[in-house]
């Protein structure tokens, strides 16, 4: 403030004492002595005195006034203002600001440069900023190393620039441009990102050949690129060769060997982590915890982390809105809603405002079929509380109309998303990829890919992923052998996401050696399998009567440390019915009613197959009695089930009462229930009582379908001239 004249002092003064909203009629009232004051003074006596943001205000008046011809900017306030903005990190305000001057006819210096660069990279403007560094090195000043340090950032972000990552790394070093650990990092950030993990290897190597010795920040950035694909042995032995080095391991370092743990699919051994975080003296913080909630809550084990949370908050770790975005987002899963209040009021109560991640996550869990009008409405509510969508959203709403099968809506927020001015980035694909596999379009899926290739994207596992979701819903196996192949040739990097949806896509195929082969490739990678993996090989081998191979699932869930589930139970039911032992199947139903794992429809159904197969009527019958008395409702399987198994036994006048019964409890037969009974009196040669009971089933369902009764009275013609 000394070096402001007197006029100057009662001016920022006046300035001061106007409320913000008001600012800029203020200017307008005082424009001409304004326009006759040393404005470079004037800006730095604001920032000087504490009050930044009115120097922000003052800047963009003088903004719009210079763009109406009343003033010319000078360069000295220009770069004042972007250091302001810079050191209080108002990035998104600078570019919206900057956008408006025409920074080609000024000159700045490499400070001001360098400040504008990062705050374009922050915002997403990389183009701008590619422009921005190529006219720096025209006209000058010359980029310094943190220069260059942030276009590294800027391609890093910006994806599919490795050649030019390179490119820049070269220059540098023509220029004797000692790379430091920013520049490391920045480039294994970049690897990261993309999932180069051949070119991180090969980049690393070649800095400790030349003599660089990495710090924690350049092997914390090695870290990610193995923990974003879950590579958790390469993650291991750089966490030894710190170590070995003597380099200091912090927070990061072991958030980032969670990460690859969690993405392998060690949701148990992330967890170890925090112990061993803990031993060494490093605190775990709330990246460490929110890390391993997620994966418990991605591996369906909601109370394990809920219990996590809890003993989070007891350990003096504050959560934060991505702690409760997590949480939120796995109670949200399992229709929670009660719990998913009670976290939200804690939220608030602990001082974390929901922010764009949560809408976009109360967003992502309304992707369920017919709930396109439900994300309409978030959408609303999440605009009138001033969040505008960003890339993010438009991605997330993409992927939720996807969800609910509305794949018109999914398309035009595709087209609202490039309208509003946002790229479309693999992200974007991805949620389209997931539309389709929705409905199993494969065609369009290979179009979705073969576009992201032809625009420089890489496609990622989730994009893999997705396809093989298309082929496997398309029924096209030749699809998912493509990739299958692609993985084993080394085009695609098996990663535990990607062979797990290999393995299930083969599974929905009901394709057993596919199965196998994809069994093979997880367990060789040395990935965990979840029960999800674990109940589908059960239940292939049960299905192809390969009752060793199923006896060994089990055997490497109990060795795995894992608790059967209720899918396991039943598939286990279905393997001794299959074998003819219904009353082994029986055991493990009623050890089921004693446990906290209840028996389902599934389980009952189960069992009264087993006893029809075996002609155990009664016994089927005294299960139906059982399951009705404990509120499970019998469906059209149950009832064809006893269908089936009455025909088998000739028994047709119990059949009739089976369908009386189906009409009681709400539960129409369809042709497959008439069908059996059909086929039925033909194999024991009653064809006229066949063509009498054809002729009753307008009786029993009136609003049967007569094409229906004159293709099973067809059936019966066919077997009579058979």
């Amino acid at each position: 403030m000394k070096l402001l004249c007197k006029k100057e002092v009662v001016l920022v003064n006046s300035i001061v004492e106007q409320p913000l909203t008001g600012l800029s009629r203020f200017f307008d009232s005082v424009k001409s002595e304004l326009l006759r004051t040393d404005l470079v003074s004037l800006v730095k006596g604001l920032d000087d005195s504490g009050h930044w943001e009115r120097a922000v205000f003052l800047f963009e008046w003088l903004v719009l006034s210079s763009n109406s011809g009343a003033l010319k900017l000078d360069h000295q306030v220009i770069e004042i203002f972007v250091r302001i903005l810079g050191r209080e990190s108002q990035y998104s305000v600078a570019a919206k600001l900057l956008d408006k001057i025409p920074l080609q006819e000024y000159l700045l210096d490499v400070r001001a440069y360098t400040t504008i660069l990062h705050a374009y990279s922050r915002t997403g403007k990389y183009e701008k900023a590619i422009d921005l560094f190529e006219r720096m090195k025209e006209m000058g000043p010359s980029p310094t190393l943190v220069t260059y340090n942030v276009i590294l950032d800027v391609f890093g972000k910006m994806g599919r620039s490795w050649r030019k990552i390179l490119g820049v790394l070269d220059e540098m070093r023509s220029k004797g441009l000692k790379f430091d650990e920013f520049t490391c990092s920045t480039v294994l950030s970049a690897c990261a990102r993309e999932g180069l993990l051949r070119e991180a290897k090969e980049f690393f190597a070649e800095l400790k050949s030349c003599g660089y010795e990495p710090g924690t920040v350049t092997y914390n950035a090695l870290l990610q690129v193995f923990g974003k694909a879950g590579v958790y042995t390469e993650a291991l032995s750089v966490l030894k060769e710190m170590e070995e080095n003597s380099c200091p391991a912090d927070s990061v370092t072991y958030n980032e060997l969670v990460a690859a743990y969690v993405r392998a699919g060690f949701s148990k051994e992330a967890a170890g982590v925090i112990e061993m975080m803990t031993k060494k003296g490093v605190m775990p913080n709330a990246i460490t915890y929110t890390t391993v909630i997620d994966a418990y809550g991605k591996a369906g084990k909601e109370d394990e982390a809920l219990k996590l949370f809890y003993s989070m908050k007891e350990a003096g770790c504050v959560p934060n809105t991505c702690t409760y975005n997590a949480v939120l987002s796995l109670l949200g899963k399992k229709s929670r809603s009660n719990e998913m209040i009670k976290m939200l009021c804690d939220m608030k109560s602990n001082g974390c405002s929901p922010n764009r991640a949560t809408w976009n996550t109360m967003l992502a869990l309304c992707g369920n079929k017919g709930m396109d009008k439900f994300v309409n409405r978030v959408f609303r509510e999440m605009k009138s509380c001033g969040f505008e969508p960003d890339r993010d959203t438009f991605n997330t709403l993409i992927s939720a109309y996807g969800r609910c099968g509305s794949e018109v809506d999914a398309s035009k927020m595709y087209g609202e998303m490039t309208r509003a001015g946002f790229n479309a980035c693999v992200t974007t694909y991805n949620a389209l990829l997931n539309a389709l596999a929705r409905k199993g379009d494969w065609r369009s899926g290979e179009n979705v890919i073969s576009d992201m290739k032809s625009k420089g994207f890489k496609p990622t596992e989730t994009s893999y992923s997705l396809m093989l979701q298309c082929y496997a819903k398309g029924g096209n196996y030749l699809g998912i052998e493509r990739i299958e192949n692609r993985i084993k040739e080394g085009q695609i990097f098996p990663s535990w996401m990607l062979l797990r949806t290999l393995l299930l896509a083969n599974f929905k195929c009901r394709a057993l050696a596919g199965s196998e082969r994809a069994f093979t490739l997880f367990k060789k990678h040395g990935y965990k399998p979840d029960m999800v993996i674990f109940n589908s090989m059960l239940s292939i081998f049960t299905r192809n009567n390969m009752y060793d191979q199923a006896e060994g699932i089990l055997e490497s869930i109990r060795e795995d440390g894992l608790s059967p589930d209720l899918v396991t139970y039943n598939s286990l039911m279905d393997m001794y019915v299959r074998r003819g032992e219904c009353w082994k199947a029986e055991e493990i139903l009623k050890t089921l009613e004693k446990s906290q794992l209840k028996p389902d429809l599934v389980s009952y159904n189960t069992v009264i197959k087993g006893f029809c197969r075996r002609g155990l009527m009664q016994e089927a019958v005294r299960m139906l009695s059982e399951m009705t008395e404990r509120g499970i409702r019998p469906c059209i399987f149950t009832y064809n089930t006893f269908v089936s198994g009455y025909t088998a036994m000739g028994m047709f006048a119990e059949i009739e009462d089976v369908i009386e019964c189906m009409a009681k409890n709400d539960c129409r037969p369809n042709e497959l229930t008439f069908k059996m009974v059909v086929d039925g009196y033909c194999r024991a040669g009653k064809y006229s009582e066949a063509m009498d009971f054809v002729s009753k089933i307008k009786t029993f369902d009136p609003c049967f379908d007569d094409q229906s009764i004159q293709r099973l009275a067809l059936r019966v013609r066919e077997n009579l001239e058979s």
